[in-house]
């Protein structure tokens, strides 16, 4: 039998690189075909967003070549500010390294885990260093790197260094070899970055697949997004013990000044407030407050009435851009789509998005095509497990026009998209592919799509009624010559007078049913309906 002893020899700390190194299923990179593109997918987040935050406009140049049936080179390109020299291994090659953990405002990476865990996979399944260039400046070198990353101490191995000459006046480009599975389909590297490119309208993307066919997804806008602004952490947003942890290491002398300068929305009003309902002094030190205190404080924070917090820290896209990129890719003959006020959740704002697309080129038969996305990353996976399905399938989709069993996701030729923007996204895995089922978030959802759905429902509605109109016109018209000879017959007229009566009669129709073109601006019954529905969704 084991001693204590001899067991507690063999404990020892455990490098996160060691541990995703045997848990890279967590990462997104359970399989082959998933880690080429969860490889892909990281290293374009990280290029949009440093376009983004340099106020660059994205060109981005994604190459995929196959070097044998289960082994792929990756060449991942942008025109973005590039990297200090410094930076490169630590950015590459060491997990969890990056400058947007703390970060209260809209981006898409957040954990700096992403493009370091592709890294890791390239390594361990072809055993060859990543390869980056970077350059910061026309006048700059391009400083060159092939890297490792050391699992037991998560530590970047420089293999190679140097500088080396490069076409680009500034930007980043990395190159991974790894085991991986290439195909077609809903969740392939294709369809990734399509939607990349529709949620991304002012980002140009130029594609080279395994078969050397080039694909250019060009932008729609030339108008970067609305720069999100970092804000403080709300009130409503924290737990005890960040609490406790933000009270030790505040630069502020009394708790009243921590409470106004280490929050967003706390005036010197509502710090007193706080500080009377928790029965504290305003005037204590920060660091003397105890654990008692800090849970005092904390619920007091809960109870007090404050202000939601700002919205600057936002990026949303905006329905008439986020139409105007979808019309870009997806043919249809309808589209509409809405852009939700901002919401809290959890002391976080966020902003939901939602569109429609319908008829078209869309088939007919089957679910509904569903587009989800986060901070303007397309969620290609775990479709069941994300709340942005559940929002779907609880709306009732029959009031809209489309067929639906139960709460299911309902058929017929659609697309339904909705985008979430947040200071932070509550996804269900450290994998990014699915979000949480926030109550909060889940409302906002359904409000979008009903928004949506209602403009589905007034075109669906006057589509019908214009095909049930000409379905009538064709029978009467199929009719007006047979009638028009017998009238003749009848009247004993010359054959000349059955081409006056014809027209006659196609006047009589014209007369008592209307034009074409009129057909459709006649459905204020239909409209009466619709505002009906509108106002009892909003009642609920």
């Amino acid at each position: 039998m084991a001693t204590a002893e001899e067991m507690g020899k063999k404990q020892r700390d455990i490098s996160v690189a060691e541990f995703f190194e045997k848990n890279r299923h967590l990462l997104g990179f359970d399989n082959k075909k998933k880690a080429l593109l969860t490889t892909i997918k990281e290293a374009v987040d990280n290029s949009l967003d440093a376009c983004e935050e340099a106020r660059i406009l994205p060109d981005l140049s994604i190459e995929i070549i196959e070097m044998s049936e289960e082994r792929f080179r990756i060449i991942v390109e942008d025109n973005g500010p590039g990297i200090v020299k410094a930076q490169i291994p630590k950015i590459f090659a060491k997990l969890l390294y990056g400058s947007k953990f703390h970060s209260m405002k809209q981006s898409r990476g957040q954990q700096g885990i992403g493009i370091s865990a592709a890294v890791l996979y390239a390594q361990l399944t072809s055993g060859k260093p990543a390869k980056i260039v970077s350059r910061t400046g026309k006048d700059k070198p391009a400083h060159y790197y092939e890297l490792h990353i050391d699992t037991s101490s998560n530590n970047p191995e420089i293999v190679k260094e140097g500088e080396v000459e490069w076409r680009k006046e500034h930007g980043t480009r990395i190159e991974l070899e790894m085991e991986a599975s290439y195909q077609k389909g809903v969740q392939s590297v294709d369809e990734y970055l399509k939607q990349t490119s529709i949620i991304n309208p002012h980002a140009t993307i130029i594609y080279t697949n395994p078969k050397a066919e080039q694909i250019i997804f060009t932008r729609v806008t030339k108008e970067l997004p609305k720069e999100a602004e970092e804000i403080k952490p709300h009130p409503y947003g924290i737990e005890v013990g960040m609490l406790i942890k933000m009270l030790q290491s505040t630069e502020s002398r009394t708790l009243q000044a921590f409470l106004i300068s280490d929050f967003s929305r706390v005036s010197p009003a509502v710090a007193k407030e706080i500080c009377e309902e928790a029965a504290i002094l305003p005037k204590e030190n920060p660091e003397d407050v105890t654990r008692e205190q800090a849970d005092r404080i904390w619920k007091a924070m809960n109870k007090v009435k404050i202000m939601a917090p700002p919205t600057d820290c936002l990026s949303p896209i905006g329905s008439e851009l986020l139409e105007k990129s979808l019309k870009k890719e997806i043919k249809a003959e309808f589209y509409t789509s809405t852009s939700r006020p901002a919401s809290v959740y959890r002391g976080n704002p966020f902003i939901i998005e939602a569109a429609l697309c319908y008829g078209g080129d869309l088939e007919a038969e089957g679910q509904v095509k569903i587009m989800r996305f986060a901070n303007r990353v397309p969620l290609q996976f775990q479709q069941g497990a994300c709340g942005i399905t559940e929002a779907i399938t609880d709306n009732n989709w029959k009031s809209y026009g489309l067929q639906q069993s139960g709460s299911s996701i309902p058929t017929g030729p659609c697309i339904i998209l909705v985008h979430m923007s947040s200071v932070w996204t509550p996804y269900t895995s450290e994998a990014k592919e699915a979000i949480a089922h926030y109550p909060e978030i889940i409302k906002e959802i359904k409000l979008a799509l009903q928004e949506c759905g209602r403009e589905l429902l007034r075109y669906v509605g006057k589509k019908r009624r214009m095909g049930d109109e000409l379905k009538k016109r064709g029978y009467i018209e199929k009719y007006i010559p047979v009638v028009a000879e017998a009238l003749r017959e009848l009247l004993e007229l010359q054959k000349v007078e059955e081409t006056r009566i014809e027209s006659k009669l196609k006047d009589m129709l014209e007369k008592h049913r209307g034009e074409v073109k009129d057909i459709a601006a006649k459905n204020e019954e239909y409209d009466e309906e619709f505002a009906k529905i509108g106002k009892e969704e909003e009642n609920e």
